[in-house]
């Protein structure tokens, strides 16, 4: 994305940055899924078409095409979280040392035992995560994001979450991912589970080459509906007859935003909130992994530890 001479983040209100990241969003995905949809017409042989689905779910309903699906990817679509994954697999590239990979590890750990979103403690961890990739060619992290999700993320991938993306695919509805990750690593991730495109955080390019800067903030809580939102204005959607989904509290504003919101492997507020209002619930969890959702701080906290003590041990194991 071109630089924006205008933009100060820092000076403008949380709304402000909200509406700013959701806009830049929603811009980026669909670029990305228009050169996706020139390049498979490119590719397809002149009267070849897929096949029509044999069988068509009561919902989402078929031939909707004001109706969409928006999912949100960690812990929903995926087991754990894309930004942790594209990280071990960025330290894996060298792209920065083990010290930074155990402040990365730490940053998110107080996240999750806080429970709340200090500025200055969230402008930290943007900072941090943008030094890595700052210098580096947008083409650069896309060809990686390939390879990580293969490596990583491939194996991970909810199979009820999937099934449920593939009948509103099937029922030719458009599908979309939503994440805080960025929009290029996102992208990837949605290319190859076969959705419509992502909305994603992006950050600031010149000439192909990161600067280190967002373009309004990540794409997390208040700002993943304000995408939602400008990208249903641009393609004509109905929000009251198009469907999200999502494991979190914080997306709340996501899913209320939609006539058809469902909680997919919730946090235990999420499923409080779900309850009191009649929304649709789905875990696909073990009973045990289920059960922790109680505690989310102290098994956050393990994963995160246990996947940098990983990390290190692939250090050391090289050397």
């Amino acid at each position: 994305m071109a630089a924006l001479g205008w933009l100060t983040p820092r000076r403008r209100s949380a709304t402000a940055r909200s509406v700013l990241a959701g806009e830049a969003a929603a811009e980026a995905a669909r670029r990305s899924s228009a050169d996706a949809a020139h390049a498979e017409e490119a590719e397809q042989p002149d009267g070849e078409h897929p096949a029509p689905a044999e069988q068509i779910p009561e919902f989402p309903v078929s031939g909707d095409e004001r109706a969409a699906a928006f999912f949100d990817l960690d812990n929903t679509v995926m087991q754990g979280a894309a930004i942790y994954h594209l990280s071990r697999g960025l330290y894996k590239r060298k792209f920065f040392q083990r010290r930074e990979l155990a402040r990365f590890a730490w940053q998110q750990a107080w996240f999750r035992l806080a429970g709340v979103e200090d500025p200055d403690h969230m402008q930290d961890v943007r900072d941090s995560a943008l030094s890595i990739v700052k210098g580096h060619r947008v083409a650069e992290l896309m060809s990686i994001s390939d390879e990580i999700y293969d490596e990583y993320m491939a194996g991970r991938i909810w199979a009820g979450t999937r099934a449920l993306a593939q009948a509103h695919l099937d029922a030719g509805q458009q599908v979309w991912l939503v994440t805080a990750a960025p929009v290029e690593t996102a992208t990837i991730i949605a290319r190859r589970l076969g959705l419509t495109g992502a909305l994603g955080t992006v950050a600031e390019s010149v000439d192909g080459v990161y600067t280190g800067r967002l373009v309004g903030e990540p794409l997390h809580g208040p700002a993943k509906a304000e995408a939602v939102r400008a990208l249903a204005a641009a393609e004509g959607f109905d929000l009251a007859r198009c469907a999200a989904y999502s494991d979190s509290h914080n997306d709340i504003p996501m899913l209320s935003l939609v006539g058809h919101p469902h909680a997919i492997n919730p946090d235990a507020k999420l499923r409080r909130h779900a309850r009191e209002r009649g929304w649709r619930l789905r875990d696909y969890r073990t009973g045990r992994k289920a059960a922790k959702v109680g505690i989310p701080a102290a098994a956050g906290v393990g994963a995160l530890a246990g996947g940098t003590a990983a990390a290190v041990a692939l250090h050391r194991r090289r050397r």
